[in-house]
């Protein structure tokens, strides 16, 4: 047995695990929960909700407490004087002690209505975290999907070849006959080996292609690698290549309404027009409103105990502030102007994202349209090809036909039902980006 039936039937013998089969919705379905990048962006999305709501939170008071200890030592002074909430106190004591408590609350009544403002772009943002996880979704699905049709087309192309293999073994025993009779030279023969071992190869060649794309599609699945995989292979009736493909223009027009994309970048755009805001009001006033509690104890005085002076040390503030910019260093200015900036650049990506998707729903289109053109040719040319292979081998076995003749229509066959199969799979995963683009879902 030589190396190429070796490997052929290696990949044929059972590997005594089942393998779970996989439907598109099902590996779709998979991806959502456990894709690495997909996690990620929620947690991108979980971060938005928390600054929206540290947002909404700068609307209220603050309240802080605050309490301090000290420990003085004057060792060489006959006398210390304390000054404290306003009263002069004196000891003897070399050692002192004295502490602070307080309870202080800030209020920030108006600053131009920038809170306001904020809670509204963080909004905003967390909008655009949305659409980001959703559009990161999307572009798996895609993924997933061009897999899922590529590991279909080759499964299918893999049953062609065994099916030329086969033909091949049954026309080497034909041409081993021939030649015990002496009806065949053994330069035919050799011929007919070498196709045998070339189809072989296919064979191994295709398979060893279905495995590597599974490989791809239970790595974008976050499978682990001990986890057997296997996907539905039934074969897709050719009518689904012959569906009616939607106009590019109702899908683009669709798609500007429905992809996450474009929404998270016309949602840029809006944010850029709110930033902007906030930094114009930059130029207005702030008002506050500050209010304290607190009171303080000397314990060196000898005079009042703890509690008396934590008493008479109670003290209470109430204050307003106002704070007017007239010359800040050309803050506010800076910023309006790069807020400006900034609404023109998200302007520009907003209109770069919508030519981007309108070129990808074009090439989609096209792709789908000739790929339909092309199968519709190609079913005409395999039925050709078939009846002249077929006619061809009969000629053959009957000694009416060389070696050369049959290896032509074997090549001939091969390329017209690669043809067929390629572009069978092509039109009807494009096809199914269209409407998957346009807000359906993909049903491969």
């Amino acid at each position: 047995m030589n190396t190429r039936h070796f490997l052929l039937a290696l990949l044929m013998l059972p590997t005594g695990i089942s393998a779970q089969t996989w439907t598109l919705q099902q590996c779709i379905d998979h991806a959502a929960e456990h894709n690495i990048t997909v996690q990620k962006n929620r947690l991108s999305l979980e971060d938005a909700e928390q600054q929206r709501l540290q947002a909404k939170a700068a609307l209220f008071p603050s309240l802080s407490a605050a309490v301090s200890q000290s420990l003085g030592y004057r060792p060489f002074q006959e006398a210390t004087t304390i000054v404290q909430n306003g009263m002069a106190t004196s000891t003897n004591n070399k050692v002192t002690e004295n502490g602070s408590y307080g309870i202080n609350a800030n209020w920030t009544v108006w600053n131009g209505g920038i809170n306001q403002k904020n809670i509204e772009a963080q909004n905003i943002q967390k909008d655009i975290a949305e659409n980001q996880t959703q559009q990161t979704l999307s572009t798996i699905q895609e993924q997933i999907a061009q897999l899922y049709v590529q590991i279909l087309y080759t499964t299918e192309a893999a049953k062609v070849n065994r099916q030329l293999a086969k033909t091949a073994r049954q026309q080497l025993q034909r041409g081993q006959e021939r030649f015990k009779l002496g009806d065949l030279a053994k330069a035919d023969l050799a011929q007919l080996e070498a196709q045998v071992a070339s189809a072989d190869y296919d064979v191994v060649n295709s398979d060893a292609q279905v495995a590597g794309y599974k490989r791809q599609l239970k790595e974008l699945l976050q499978l682990n690698i001990s986890e057997p995989f296997d996907i539905s292979t039934s074969e897709m009736d050719d009518s689904r290549a012959l569906a009616p493909i939607p106009s590019k223009e109702e899908v683009y027009q669709q798609a500007l309404a429905v992809r996450p994309e474009i929404r998270a970048a016309q949602l840029q755009a809006d944010a850029a027009d709110v930033q902007l805001d906030i930094a114009r009001r930059g130029y207005l006033p702030t008002i506050g409103l500050n209010a304290g509690i607190g009171t303080s104890h000397y314990a060196a005085t000898g005079q009042k105990g703890f509690g008396e002076q934590i008493k008479r040390n109670l003290n209470g503030s109430v204050g307003l502030s106002v704070s007017v910019p007239i010359l800040d260093n050309r803050r506010n200015k800076t910023a309006v102007s790069r807020a400006k900036l900034a609404k023109t650049s998200a302007a520009l990506d907003l209109q770069d994202k919508q030519i981007s998707l309108g070129s990808t729903i074009e090439n989609l289109w096209l792709s789908a349209t000739t790929s339909q053109q092309r199968f519709q040719s190609a079913q005409a040319a395999v039925k050709s090809q078939e009846t002249n292979y077929e006619l061809i081998n009969e000629q053959f076995k009957a000694g009416l036909k060389n070696i050369v003749d049959l290896l032509q229509a074997r090549d001939n066959l091969l390329q017209a039902q690669q043809n067929r199969l390629q572009s069978k799979y092509t039109t009807i995963l494009n096809t199914q980006l269209l409407h998957f683009y346009e807000g359906g879902q993909l049903t491969i």
